[in-house]
């Protein structure tokens, strides 16, 4: 068994905080001021058990399924995340290693690789993208997308940007020239096989320009200024989402879905997938976690449009959770990050396989022989756990379950 193998997601959590300079690990667990949903995002999973037969289980499990369009050997996909400089080889790495276990990735318009290399790696490319910019400007966006190949497009609306973390918001240069080099220099020299790694990759990445830059972006110089222009462009309206989504004539997925009524306006759009996100803490403090108001919205919607879930998910047991609640498939974002801070293209792999294998194990106890076949039986749900957001009674209700 190789040395850089690890057995949990947990563990490769710790390899990646003594292998990352502090202030790039905490970029990465923090969560928006207090990180209450953060928090509660993980501790709600704990809460659920399971009703296991005890016989009657298949020899053979199956664990594939479609998302998007796309056939997928397990029901978790890698989550859009921005900038993945975790590791010199960033997106292109997770994108290997999604293909290597036959999957999809999400790729963030914030990403430090180019969406060319990144489909080349892996076909099965969600593109991800932020209402910024004029209509014109997202359209240009999208037709480099499509130009790449991208099989389906990711729209996030769950993100405020909020910078207020009580533990601080690490700093992230602009660009790196000498002076912020001998600055940051005793950081990265606390973790030598981290700045040894990007020393052999030539530096640290280059975030002069967006990664699906246009000729029309040329008046945005730097990644910074293209969130700069997101900040300063208007919330978009359900009529905008309409709209974007009438551009892009393939899979479309609405991020962001805590409330029921918000999942009805999703399908009205034409939304082919919805996935229900917090933005894993990093959005409005506060919110409830996504396993809580997942059971109302599939039961709501999802029988016309996929529901995913993000949130919190730490274990292949997770995953089955998710899915006896109604999910169709996971999203993950910190887990990936963390196998690839800790080892490369191989430590997401590992973490893959870490949610495969704890997928089947579940599944076996369970006595099911296909992830297609879970429901609400196979769950313990406490009194009161269930909320119902934005419900037809038009205020937040609890509901419990057995």
């Amino acid at each position: 068994m190789s040395q850089t193998w690890f057995e949990s997601v947990a563990v490769a959590q710790r390899r990646a905080q003594k292998r990352l300079p502090r202030s790039v690990y905490m970029a990465l667990v923090a969560g928006a001021q207090s990180g209450r949903t953060l928090s509660e995002n993980l501790t709600a999973f704990d809460q659920l058990g399971f009703a296991p037969h005890v016989a009657g289980a298949s020899g053979a499990r199956e664990l594939a399924t479609t998302i998007m369009g796309r056939q997928i050997s397990l029901p978790v996909i890698i989550s859009p995340t921005g900038v993945q400089a975790v590791h010199p080889d960033g997106e292109l790495a997770v994108a290997r290693a999604a293909a290597a276990r036959g999957t999809a990735i999400g790729l963030s318009s914030f990403a430090s690789k180019p969406i060319e290399q990144v489909v080349q790696a892996n076909p099965a490319v969600f593109f991800q993208v932020y209402w910024a910019g004029s209509k014109q400007r997202i359209a240009e966006r999208l037709e480099r997308a499509k130009a790449a190949g991208a099989s389906g497009l990711i729209l996030t609306l769950d993100w405020c940007f909020d910078h207020s973390r009580d533990w601080g918001s690490p700093a992230i240069p602009q660009q790196m020239n000498l002076r912020t080099a001998v600055r940051l220099a005793p950081r990265a020299l606390a973790r030598p096989r981290w700045f040894i790694a990007w020393t052999k990759a030539g530096g640290p990445p280059d975030l002069t320009v967006p990664n699906v830059a246009t000729a029309a972006d040329q008046r945005i110089p730097t990644f910074f200024q293209a969130y700069a222009e997101w900040m300063q462009t208007p919330p978009p309206s359900w009529e905008d989402v309409a709209w974007l989504r009438q551009q892009w004539d393939g899979p479309f997925m609405v991020k962001g879905i805590t409330r029921i009524d918000d999942a009805r306006r999703a399908v009205e759009i034409g939304a082919s997938a919805i996935s229900v996100s917090n933005h894993g803490g990093n959005n409005l403090d506060g919110t409830p976690a996504t396993i809580r108001v997942l059971p109302a919205i599939a039961e709501e919607v999802g029988d016309r449009v996929e529901v995913l879930l993000d949130g919190g998910v730490r274990r292949g047991s997770d995953v089955v959770k998710a899915l006896a609640l109604g999910a169709k498939a996971v999203m993950i974002g910190r887990a990936h990050l963390w196998g690839l801070a800790a080892a490369g293209q191989s430590g997401v792999e590992n973490v893959l396989d870490i949610f495969r294998d704890g997928i089947d194990a579940t599944l076996r106890a369970l006595a099911s022989s296909s992830v297609t076949d879970l429901s609400a039986e196979h769950v313990i749900v406490p009194a009161g756990f269930q909320l119902r957001l934005g419900s037809d009674a038009g205020s937040p209700s609890p509901s419990g379950g057995t």
